[in-house]
């Protein structure tokens, strides 16, 4: 017995200790896998808002950075934009480093910028979150970059997350969120050698230090919830909601318009939409800045919100847009009462120190069912007569007319057969020759966008280019024609005819992402030399934004190719930023070559732009040249080039060269000696 009960003795501390040991162990593990699958929902959760506030405005280029160098593309700017907007999105969420993959594995951002451009296909979180499942690990890092500089001696959890636009979607890009977990790992460590000291201390409470440990373990999954729930309410609140105004954005407004048109549907009752949109507001912005713009942008939100029922629903589209939802109409005049109280409150001057500003609002109005029973539709409804209350005058409301319905539904079938077009290789390219006022020869061609519809005919710009610009085609059909205009004039360099090729850029165009990679890939593809080359660009468009406009204008300088400013003399402010833009030439605008021979203000007008193109020692180009006597004209007031039916219509390309060839046109006279 003695020795049964000395032997026991032991046995039975060892088997306690074993016990305690144990409970300590899944107590660490259960606390650990909490902590990482928690921390992987808000990291989940942070992507998801990822996806639906900044993505659509880095996808593209996270899509083709993986074909950049790693030293051009840790220095591209969009890298700074992508920073930031990640930055903001983080915010107060206790992350300290992100890295953004390619779907090859690319390490296309990272907070440590030596890492960019990294290759990390072969990593197995890579892989399963290219897979579409997120995938999270906890480490001690003695030594780690963050974005606020090193930190020592962190427990830190990695979770790699698949970017998607939606559940369901392809995997277009993973994030890698670091989250510090140190102090959660401090409490739990201190926790459990608490736990142990009691239990060896005190061998007869073991029942009540397992108590302690599980309310421990519970306050600490309460507190853990509790910190994820208000993560997923910020999360939530910031993809959903408008920064600056805080309202309602245009992700939210989707889905409000479709809850309440099923409310509308179940009542039976009538529902209106409003679209308000600020007349002339970038005239504030370019005079006042941007600043003084956002101040107003508030100022506007708050009388439109105080000017509304408490029922009704206001959400900010982006810019200076806005839409209204009014559920539970007695009729449509009580629309009309809301609107003409929104254009009275918006109308008041509003103080901007040192100014004072009075702006006007157009405002849209479509009704359900009246117009339309689809939400969509019903917003083009009230898109559609807000422009309408513009063509009226402006500072006014309009609802939507039935007749309108004609127009929209021929836009969108327009736009169904622009999108096949691009697919189906309908567009073309012809050319107008732009010749020498000195010699009476063609030195250049412009390259003039058509369609040529299989059962339609040839279409003319006028009909459809608007729309490519409203659809945002217009990017990849600009694309086409700069790659196509590139590879004919090479084709005409190389038969003997070195004709400068210029290609107009749309606003879009300009302010896209991917500028001067389409354009030095145009040329790089085709051989064509960059002198060869010609970008035109409208007078409005560079003044929307100047200091932007002259950074987009120096790179495509140095690529090689040359500038000029098309229909000049149409725009607003251009004259006082002229000599900053790195341009070759002005292109007078058709509108003043018209009348030339019969209106002394267009001929004054065009003296005024030949003495600005000689003093600045840029070349001067006039298009719309109809007969002799303009061209004589415009040759008198040394006009460089001359562009117009006169000498030639725009051709296809084969055709022009066949003229050229044929020594055509005949109406080229050169400059008298």
């Amino acid at each position: 017995m003695l020795r049964l009960l000395r032997y026991s003795q032991p046995l039975a501390l060892a088997g306690l200790l074993l016990l305690v040991g144990a409970l300590s162990l899944l107590y660490r593990g259960l606390v650990f896998d909490s902590l990482i699958e928690g921390e992987t929902r808000s990291n989940v959760a942070l992507t998801k808002s990822f996806a639906n506030a900044i993505w659509p405005a880095h996808a593209h280029f996270v899509g083709r950075a993986g074909g950049l160098p790693a030293g051009q593309l840790a220095a591209s700017d969009n890298l700074r934009y992508l920073e930031n907007d990640l930055r903001q999105l983080t915010r107060g969420l206790g992350v300290v480093k992100v890295k953004v993959y390619d779907k090859s594995g690319k390490t296309v951002y990272s907070t440590d910028r030596r890492q960019i451009g990294e290759d990390k296909s072969a990593n197995p979180g890579f892989q399963r979150a290219l897979g579409g499942a997120p995938a999270s690990e906890i480490t001690h890092r003695d030594r780690f970059d963050t974005w606020e500089g090193v930190i020592s001696d962190r427990d830190i959890i990695a979770t790699y997350v698949p970017v998607r636009v939606a559940d369901g979607k392809p995997v277009e890009a993973v994030l890698e969120l670091y989250t510090d977990v140190t102090e959660l790992v401090e409490r739990m460590q201190r926790g459990q050698w608490q736990i142990l000291s009691g239990v060896v201390a005190a061998m007869a409470l073991v029942y009540f230090v397992v108590q302690i440990i599980l309310s421990r373990y519970r306050r600490l999954l309460r507190a853990q919830e509790a910190e994820r729930v208000a993560q997923e309410e910020r999360i939530r609140y910031q993809a959903y909601h408008d920064p600056l105004t805080g309202l309602p954005n245009r992700t939210r407004f989707g889905e409000s318009l479709g809850e309440a048109l099923r409310r509308a549907k179940r009542a039976r009752s009538p529902l209106a939409l409003l679209f308000v949109d600020l007349d002339h507001f970038k005239r504030v912005n370019d005079s006042l800045g941007h600043d003084a713009g956002d101040r107003l942008l508030n100022v506007i939100a708050a009388r439109i919100r105080g000017a509304i029922r408490e029922v009704d629903l206001l959400f900010r589209m982006g810019g200076d847009e806005f839409t209204v939802l009014l559920e539970d109409l007695h009729g449509p005049d009580e629309a009309a009462h809301v609107a003409q109280r929104m254009l009275e409150a918006i109308g008041e001057p509003v103080p901007l120190h040192p100014h004072e500003v009075a702006v006007s609002a157009s405002i849209g109005i479509a009704l359900y069912p009246r117009d339309d029973r689809d939400g969509e539709r019903l917003l083009k409804c009230a898109d559609t007569a807000m422009y309408r209350a513009k063509d009226l005058g402006r500072n006014r409301h309009a609802f939507f007319a039935p007749e309108m319905n004609q127009r929209i539904e021929e836009q969108m079938l327009m736009e169904a057969a622009l999108r096949r077009a691009l697919k189906q290789g309908e567009f073309r390219v012809y050319y107008q020759p732009r010749i020498s006022a000195d010699t009476g020869r063609a030195i250049g061609a412009e390259a003039l966008l058509r369609w040529q519809h299989p059962e339609w005919g040839l279409i003319e710009p006028e009909r459809f280019v608007p729309l490519l610009e409203e659809s945002g085609l217009i990017v990849p059909v600009g694309d086409w024609v700069l790659a196509e205009a590139c590879r004919q004039a090479q084709a005409w360099h190389e038969a003997g005819t070195p004709l400068r090729v210029s290609v107009n850029l749309s606003s879009r165009q300009f302010r896209a992402e991917g500028l001067i990679e389409s354009v030095g890939g145009a040329l790089r593809a085709s051989g064509l030399a960059p002198r060869l080359l010609e970008l035109e660009l409208t007078e409005s468009l560079l003044v929307d934004d100047v200091e932007h406009a002259i950074r987009v204008m120096g790179r495509l300088k140095e690529l090689g190719t040359a500038i000029s400013i098309d229909d000049f003399g149409t725009g607003y402010s251009s004259l006082g930023y002229l000599q900053r833009f790195p341009i070759d030439c002005l292109k007078i605008d058709r509108s003043f070559v018209r009348d030339l021979a019969t209106s002394p203000k267009d001929a004054a007008i065009v003296d005024a732009i030949a003495a600005l193109a000689r003093s600045l020692g840029l070349g001067l180009v006039a298009e719309g040249v109809e007969d002799a006597a303009q061209a004589e004209l415009l040759r008198s007031r040394q006009c460089t080039e001359l562009q117009g039916f006169l000498f030639s219509r725009p051709l296809p390309a084969e055709a022009l060269r066949e003229a050229l060839r044929d020594g055509y046109p005949q109406s080229a006279q050169p400059r008298a000696a």
